[in-house]
């Protein structure tokens, strides 16, 4: 039950072990056109992403990589550990990085941004959409459309919630947006894929300097011409992809988001019905991510002793991370899992809190989380 990677099917797991086809041939031309039609539909766009044979951190750098030069001015918003990755990155390829930081879990305020923008008039801005370090949805429109009256590129960390929230890139406004397979996709670890605007192009192919190598969208786009990858696939993870993009279709995404948000509304209404506390503070246009719960650990209780308690039931949930660690735990809502799962999960939750005497009696989280489910 953390975010990512997520458990995989069996239909996914078995996809792995067809044998193995030539890379440059029809076969695999046929099922990248297939892979890249899928996810068309799944980013919700217009435009053609491209399949990456690298995790998440790599379309990052491949957005980042391709749009920044030494002269390129970018802003990145963060309120968590992957919004200032976006910055991390950008500082090796340009000096004109202006970090807009809020404090981990804090909401994202809109004047500042504006203010920020205004100030710095960046070419490129940078920003997760949801942020699993701290449990909680970004404003991507709202961030968007102030973008868009700079005239910058917006390249939007979609990374854990195409596949299991709403996120039509481009109607957010997304220039340039990306996703990992291993969360709400549920495919295993190891590929991405990113979409790319006409404006986004635009703005690299005005780039005087040389960009990565093995990331080159230019690279992609020419390849994807013929239905390739400029480069070697890895050619099993392809055909997981595919069935797991497979899985989503019959779905479908209007139902695949409903049942990403009920397991997430049923892990707060758990969490507050044993008393615990939410960790992320919201403003008016944030909020908590559908993917992820991220819940303050009670006083007297340690990370090791409530993820321990966890797993020894079976159950492994997520710690915090950096400043956060032991702090708060995070219980995942992505990919293919049921309600049995979170069931089983809250019911292990309840019986770590009860022996560390947290609280008295077990149950009350299993009946707010059933009274969500029963909503169906």
């Amino acid at each position: 039950m953390i975010p990512g990677p997520v458990p995989v099917l069996p239909r996914i797991r078995e996809a792995m072990s067809k044998p193995m086809i030539f890379h440059r041939g029809d076969e695999f031309g046929t099922m990248y056109g297939e892979i890249v039609a899928l996810l068309r539909t799944v980013f919700q766009t217009r435009n053609d992403p491209f399949v990456l044979s690298g995790s998440g951190t790599c379309a990052m750098e491949a957005a980042i990589g391709n749009l920044v030069d030494k002269d390129t001015n970018i802003v990145c918003i963060a309120n968590g550990k992957f919004g200032e990755r976006f910055a991390d990155i950008a500082g090796r390829y340009t000096e004109q990085v202006k970090p807009l930081n809020t404090t981990w879990g804090g909401s994202i305020d809109l004047e500042t941004v504006k203010d920020a923008l205004e100030s710095n008039n960046p070419d490129v801005v940078t920003m997760v959409h949801n942020e699993t370090s701290t449990g909680i949805l970004n404003p991507a429109r709202e961030v968007g459309k102030l973008v868009k009256k700079h005239d910058a590129i917006f390249v939007l960390d979609c990374v854990t919630t195409i596949g299991g929230d709403e996120a039509p890139v481009d109607d957010l406004g997304a220039d340039v947006a990306i996703v990992g397979s291993q969360k709400c996709l549920g495919a295993p670890p190891g590929m991405s894929a990113i979409s790319v605007s006409e404006a986004a192009w635009s703005s690299i192919r005005e780039k005087q300097t040389n960009g990565p190598f093995y990331m080159d969208l230019e690279a992609y786009k020419k390849s994807y011409g013929k239905n390739q990858t400029p480069y070697t696939p890895a050619v099993p993870l392809f055909f997981a992809l595919r069935e797991a993009l497979e899985v989503i279709k019959e779905e479908g995404m209007e139902r695949r988001i409903k049942r990403h948000r009920i397991l997430s509304k049923a892990a707060r209404a758990a969490a507050t019905g044993l008393g615990l506390n939410l960790f992320p503070e919201l403003n008016e246009v944030s909020n908590y991510s559908n993917t992820v719960t991220a819940i303050n650990i009670p006083p007297g209780l340690t990370d090791v002793q409530l993820k321990g308690g966890m797993k020894k039931r079976g159950i492994i949930v997520a710690g915090g991370q950096a400043e956060l660690k032991g702090k708060i735990f995070r219980i995942a809502s992505m990919g293919n899992i049921t309600d049995k799962d979170m069931l089983k999960t809250v019911q292990a939750l309840e019986e770590v809190l009860q022996e560390a005497g947290a609280i008295k009696t077990a149950g009350d989280g299993l009946e707010a989380a059933k009274t969500v489910f029963a909503e169906l």
